[in-house]
């Protein structure tokens, strides 16, 4: 584009008439308003955030409170953890439906470690993150080596991960010693500890995506695999590591959520997959791939959802109808998200075209001229 400018600027200083070339709005792409435009479009969830913030803020003022902030903070951390993990396997075009399992799986190890064998509280939990490393690697293995899809692997492990753990546990409640339950009610700095691991979480999950080769290569993978894997990308290693991030992920935030309930029973982590895929795709995130942000995307999408559950309780709906219109705000999001890809999608293959015109209109001049 910048060349483009040059030979009409330098065009505009040799002929007058080249003054046409203005009025065919070559570089409307470029105006104000267009990219006021693009910028609203592009942050869709952010702004979609805050107009059902000021509603909820409107219908209860006590909504604004600060202990009710803190509050969504904390109960959106540990889906919030999930979530992030899996952003990076959406990033890919995958999908991992056993989160809820690996959690499931994860938590009640560690509460038996510790009741059945006495053992430190540190080495149940980092034996519960690496039991989420084998919950992840064994999906890796199946989607890359045995090229099954990632729904029927991660939904096959889903009923796996959860049927060893009703063995394991006989279908009874887990409990947890204060050692762990503390860390729910721990603060540093007043933060609570949840959203003080949440935040960690993200920051590091950015990193990875924005900073590293490994996160050019997810992007680069979830665009076009083919592509990346001509580029030299190792892409099988890339479905391999984002499929660990998630099975660990989902662990830890296993630990957070026992951390602030005490207790793991069988329902423990039953739909939170389902909650992680609209944190993540509410945030921008593709379920197609090669699109979406840990922040402020996830981080959003997790915390919007939280915040719509709170308010529907602020703001006393029935207890019944809180699913249906929480479901009806999340299904509305989405679709607003899907309709702002599809226009942004059709201004760059527009943008696209007119390059291509101003190219050829300043050549077809710079023809005309020569010719006179």
């Amino acid at each position: 584009m910048s060349l483009i400018r040059k030979r009409y600027c330098a065009l505009l200083s040799d002929n007058s008439e080249a003054e046409d070339f203005i009025k065919r709005g070559y570089f409307d792409m470029n105006s104000t308003r267009n990219k006021i435009l693009v910028s609203l479009l592009n942050n869709i969830p952010i702004v979609l955030f805050i107009v059902i913030f000021i509603i909820f803020g409107i219908m209860s003022p006590r909504f604004f409170s600060i202990r009710n902030f803190e509050n969504i903070a904390t109960q959106a951390s540990y889906i919030g953890i999930i979530a992030v993990g899996m952003t990076f396997v959406l990033l890919t075009g995958g999908i991992d439906l056993s989160v809820g399992a690996n959690m499931f799986l994860s938590a009640s190890a560690a509460g038996l470690i510790i009741n059945e064998f006495s053992l430190p509280t540190w080495v149940a939990l980092v034996i519960a993150v690496g039991i989420g490393f084998v919950f992840g690697a064994v999906n890796a293995f199946a989607v890359v080596k045995l090229k099954i899809l990632p729904f029927i692997v991660t939904l096959s492990m889903m009923f796996i991960g959860r049927g060893i753990t009703l063995v394991l546990t006989e279908s009874q409640a887990v409990s947890f010693p204060e050692s762990v339950t503390g860390l729910g009610s721990l603060r540093i700095l007043n933060i609570p500890m949840p959203v003080i691991i949440f935040a960690v979480v993200v920051f590091f999950a950015y990193v990875v995506l924005k900073r590293t080769p490994l996160g050019r290569q997810i992007y680069a993978v979830g665009n076009d695999i083919e592509a990346a894997n001509k580029a030299g990308i190792n892409s099988k290693k890339v479905l391999v590591s984002v499929y660990i991030i998630s099975g660990v992920l989902a662990a830890v935030g296993g630990i957070v959520s026992v951390a602030q309930l005490g207790i793991v029973n069988a329902g423990f982590g039953d739909g939170d997959e389902f909650d992680a895929i609209a944190s993540a795709v509410l945030g921008g995130t593709s379920l197609f791939g090669g699109i979406g942000s840990v922040f402020p995307g996830t981080l959003i999408g997790t915390v919007l959802i939280q915040m719509i559950q709170a308010g529907l309780v602020y703001v006393q709906v029935d207890l019944y109808i809180q699913p249906l219109i929480s479901a009806a705000i999340i299904f509305l999001a989405v679709l607003l998200d899907s309709i702002r890809k599809a226009q942004i999608s059709k201004m760059e293959r527009r943008n696209i075209r007119t390059e291509k015109d101003n190219v050829n209109a300043i050549n077809e001049h710079e023809r005309n001229v020569t010719k006179s």
